[in-house]
């Protein structure tokens, strides 16, 4: 049977070359970078060079960057630390409808707290109408938190022109970059951006393992306390090889970001037309560069997502019906809800993410086995039954 990952959204696996990186500090390289002895003092070493790594990709500055367990905690300490830092300023924080689930359950629980957020609106295509977030500041404002790129649509925000209008207010500016950042270009001076989480395992890098990036002369209050690690902001032992192992991972994927990206936009756009051939089939975001280059989310009518993600299984391929976060939630995406989807076609969702060894011949493969099952699925559906027996009338 054919083997098929299309579910690069959710995780990736680790690339050999990061492997490799990594293994030293499982074994001689094992020291506490605490500590002050030999070994200790190259793992420091690693990780200054780790830290170095990733402020190059996102064009910041080496100390402007600290390490955390991953992409969720990384936006935690963004929102709660920023809220709690500026608490005397204002209490009121901006997101969206379509954010990932760490943010907005980071938001719900400071509602809770005496904060007030404000939940933007999305157009049907995912988008943040730039109007709307102009009015919805106020001089009570603290804290805007976008999105870069949505995990279930792979729409991409208008980034640059949200930090502007944030720095034109005076406006704290977090992007959740998870899905962006390893995958299509990110500049944080260019694009106004003040704090910006990302997470390894989403670009051939390690689990467990992100980073926030906090613009120099900002106030965040921490999240984690305990030592003095990350210059006194995140306690802990450092989590080296993980970290060794991202940075090496996103110096690979942002070396020949475009020359990548190309092969990827026609992957994905040649999957889309060929799924948008099935009747009563809808793609989910928008067309072209303002999608993410590896991004397919289509609804079929009349079905579920999880009968076609079990009948993809049973054919070798891995996909998924939206965030692999929400994977045991019955409920339709939040997302697809957000951009206007009733709830029963929201229910028929389908996400396929590329990747770096996705090749044509897969996207045919996928493309020969999902119309029989689309097929199959309808006809054992009551919803389509009624819906052809109306069309007969």
């Amino acid at each position: 049977m054919k083997h098929v990952y299309m579910d690069h959204a959710a995780t990736t696996y680790v690339k050999p070359e990061v492997l490799e990186e990594m293994m030293p500090y499982f074994t001689g390289k094992f020291g506490n970078p605490s500590s002050f002895y030999s070994i200790s003092r190259e793992v420091q070493e690693g990780v200054m060079k780790a830290r170095s790594r990733v402020s190059k990709a996102i064009n910041c500055k080496e100390n402007e960057i600290y390490f955390t367990g991953g992409g969720s905690e990384a936006d935690n300490w963004a929102i709660k630390g920023i809220a709690s830092a500026y608490k005397n300023k204002g209490n009121h924080i901006i997101t969206t409808k379509v954010e990932h689930h760490a943010v907005l359950h980071t938001c719900a629980y400071l509602e809770k707290n005496g904060f007030e957020v404000t939940y933007l609106d999305v157009d049907s295509e995912g988008f943040v109408k730039l109007e709307d977030l102009k009015n919805a500041i106020t001089d009570k404002t603290i804290l805007v938190s976008i999105m870069f790129a949505n995990n279930e649509i792979g729409t991409i925000q208008p980034v640059k022109e949200i930090g502007a209008i944030c720095r034109e207010k005076k406006v704290l500016f977090h992007t959740d970059a998870v899905q962006a950042v390893g995958h299509i270009p990110v500049d944080v001076e260019e694009m106004n951006i003040d704090l910006l989480s990302m997470a390894g395992h989403k670009f051939y890098g390690p689990k467990g393992v992100g980073a926030l990036y906090v613009r120099k002369g900002i106030r965040i209050h921490n999240l984690i306390h305990g030592g003095a690690q990350e210059r006194n902001r995140r306690a802990g032992t450092e989590n080296t090889a993980s970290i060794v192992g991202m940075a090496k991972a996103l110096e690979i994927a942002t070396e020949n970001l475009e020359e990548h990206n190309i092969k990827l936009r026609s992957l994905r756009d040649k999957l889309i037309d060929g799924l948008l051939k099935i009747p009563y089939t809808r793609l989910n975001g928008p067309r072209g560069e303002k999608r993410l280059p590896g991004n397919v989310n289509v609804s079929f009518e009349f079905i579920e997502g999880e009968s076609i993600l079990l009948s993809l299984d049973f054919e070798g391929i891995c996909a998924s019906s939206g965030s692999a976060c929400t994977s045991g939630s019955l409920d339709p995406s939040h997302v697809l809800l957000s951009i206007g989807l009733p709830h029963e076609k929201a229910h028929g969702s389908l996400r396929l993410s590329l990747g770096d060894e996705n090749t044509e011949e897969e996207v045919d493969y996928v493309l020969e086995t999902v119309p029989p099952i689309i097929e199959r699925l309808r006809n054992m559906s009551p919803l389509w039954t009624d819906f052809k027996r109306k069309g007969d009338k």
